[in-house]
């Protein structure tokens, strides 16, 4: 998986840099525990964090052909190639010849053979940075779905980069510096691919190529979603979603390390779980794939049904285990876990940005770090909503029929708008225009046919905004908490074979019986139980525990005290405001929606400027 950074100057002798280049990839350690190391010249450094999962003795990175040959291109890398074995035999094909068996080498390869084209025939998740002495070129890469994070910072000589921001802004040159627009970014629940919220640090957008030469940077697109005509009928339809996912499937548990998966329960991470024991039987191995949940103490017998959270997951992930044969295995929680400072502080350096959703982020890094103790590699279930429909506000009239993002109108619903409209901050920052802009920005890049009637241009467009934005958020926090302990999550449902092709199945098939996610759950009913199959659709586990919304409430009322950085831009009366309301309240429908989030959104801001040393520029 692993984590990369580095630096071009077109001006200096970066072979004196080795200082500050070790400072940048210091902070990617959690990306790579197993192994670092450092290249430079005199006008390219580069830096790269380990963690071994294929080929663990020789692929070592930065990675050049022949090393030592300081005229050829070097490469570091994150992410894995899933193809990358029919890649090398087409290679060899071609004469190129392997010294290791990694998936390194091969993009590397790649890339001599077919130039700044070689990511069209990548399968996987990466981002990688290449440079070639010969041209003085950088290559930034990132996959298509934009699983693997990549940032940049252009300098007057140069430019500066990594796998995330923290890497950057090791670097003297780089400011942690915030301005208005980086603050609507942070709080609008946008998303806007590109957009990094520094001032002056941009992210890699999924599917592009940055490259950078003496005389500027240009972006190639190699990849985005096409609207196409869908010619098969329902069940040659399901058969082949069910094709593609066990293919996918398959080539994702391919590894020298353990593997396993993250099980809530859902449809989503029960068929990536139940399709992984079943691919393991097809190859005739006898081990059991290791499949991980999260619960509370005491959930079962208090749980309330709310609104979102119908059911809890324990029983249903049980069941998966059971049909499938998987090992489970339940990491449970109290409310000491998720309040821990020391948790607290490692999401918020793990994730660079205050992107809060609470106790949801917390407990996910403690599942990821019991995860690490077993296993190295994960499969988890992100993407499916979006991709197959499966948020209730591709079925809510007002969401559909509306005028913003589809998740905007649960947000009003559940109080966070207004929360943040009653303390100020919303109107501060001129979020109703900020959305506005964004919202229409990304509707005028929605792939769609002529023939599409209004209701599946419709439709189109709210998988676009989920796939292009929401999706966006789901895929970061993932890969942040989870490289924060040292695991790499893979993530079948971005394969972007399937991407593409349950893009352009009619909103008639996707949810055929009136039900959300109709599609995948018949392509996976052969591996689940019915328990699953039949259950609506439940958000990731939150927990219900008022003592956890008391002691956030303390957090809250502490921002009171000196000169809380978050008092830049909420007054001493709206927080106050907030702290009059009532506990339940706080604890009520919405979770990380409501009033509740915007308190969580608040604390964290205010660590996040104060421990980064923010300056913010309104």
């Amino acid at each position: 998986m692993c984590g990369l950074t580095g630096w071009v100057s077109y001006d200096r002798d970066l072979t004196l840099g080795g200082d500050t280049t070790e400072a940048m990839t210091r902070t990617l350690e959690c990306r790579g525990p197993d192994d670092k190391g450092i290249w430079l010249s005199r006008h390219a450094a580069l830096g790269h964090r380990r963690l071994s999962v294929i080929d663990l003795e020789l692929g070592r990175q930065p990675m050049q052909v022949t090393p030592g040959d300081d005229a050829q291109p070097v490469l570091v890398y994150t992410g894995e190639v899933y193809n990358y074995l029919e890649l090398k035999t087409e290679l060899e094909g071609l004469g190129h010849a392997f010294r290791t068996s990694s998936d390194t080498e091969v993009v590397l390869h790649a890339y001599l053979e077919w130039g700044a084209e070689f990511p069209e025939r990548l399968n996987g998740m990466y981002a990688m940075a290449i440079w070639d002495p010969r041209t003085e070129e950088l290559l930034l890469v990132r996959d298509r779905m934009g699983v693997k994070p990549l940032y940049y910072y252009p300098t007057a000589d140069g430019v500066l980069f990594g796998s995330e921001a923290k890497a950057i802004l090791a670097h003297p040159e780089a400011e942690a510096v915030v301005d208005a627009e980086g603050l609507a970014e942070i709080f609008a629940l946008v998303n806007t691919p590109g957009h990094a919220v520094f001032r002056g640090m941009h992210e890699v957008v999924p599917g592009t190529v940055v490259t950078f030469t003496r005389s500027g940077a240009t972006t190639t697109t190699y990849w985005t979603l096409q609207a196409k005509p869908h010619t098969q009928d329902l069940d040659a339809t399901i058969a082949h979603t069910r094709e593609l996912l066990e293919d996918i499937v398959r080539r994702q548990l391919i590894a020298d390390v353990k593997v396993g998966t993250l099980l809530s329960g859902g449809l989503d991470s029960s068929a990536v779980t139940a399709l992984a024991a079943k691919a393991l039987r097809d190859q005739g191995s006898d081990e059991r794939i290791k499949a991980f949940s999260v619960d509370y103490k005491d959930h079962g017998e208090t749980f309330r049904d709310n609104g979102i959270w119908m059911d809890p997951d324990t029983p249903y992930a049980v069941d998966v285990a059971e049909h499938s044969g998987a090992e489970h295995v339940i990491v449970e929680l109290e409310n000491h876990h998720i309040l821990d400072e020391d948790v607290r502080a490692a999401v918020l350096r793990a994730q660079d940005l205050p992107v809060s959703t609470g106790d949801m982020e917390h407990s996910l890094f403690h599942l990821c770090t019991a995860l690490k103790e077993r296993v190295t590699v994960a499969l988890s279930g992100e993407a499916a909503d979006e991709i197959f429909g499966g948020y209730n506000w591709f079925f809510d009239k007002e969401a559909v029929e509306g005028d913003t993002f589809p998740w905007y109108d649960a947000w009003r619903r559940l109080g966070g708008i207004a929360t943040l409209r009653d303390i100020g901050l919303w109107d501060r920052l001129g979020l109703d225009a900020y959305v506005k802009r964004r919202y229409t920005e990304s509707l005028e890049r929605v792939p769609k046919l002529p023939e599409d009637s209004p209701e599946e241009a419709r439709m189109r467009e709210l998988t676009w905004l989920n796939i292009w934005h929401w999706e966006k958020f789901l895929l970061d926090r993932k890969d942040r908490i989870s490289m924060a302990a040292s695991l790499e999550v893979r993530v079948p449902f971005t394969d972007h074979r399937l991407v593409e092709y349950v893009y352009n199945v009619p909103w008639a098939m996707k949810n055929f019986d009136g039900r959300e996610k109709s599609l995948l759950r018949a392509a996976a009913a052969h591996v689940l139980p019915e328990s699953v199959l039949e259950r609506r659709k439940s958000p990731y586990p939150s927990t219900q525990d008022t003592a956890y919304v008391t002691a956030l409430r303390d957090k809250v009322a502490g921002l009171l005290d000196g000169d809380s950085p978050v008092l830049k831009l909420v007054s001493r009366d709206g927080i106050r405001a907030l702290l009059d309301r009532p506990v339940e309240e706080y604890a009520a429908l919405g979770g990380p929606w409501g009033t509740r989030g915007v308190m969580e959104r608040l604390v964290e801001f205010d660590a996040w400027a104060e421990r980064y040393g923010v300056r913010i520029e309104l």
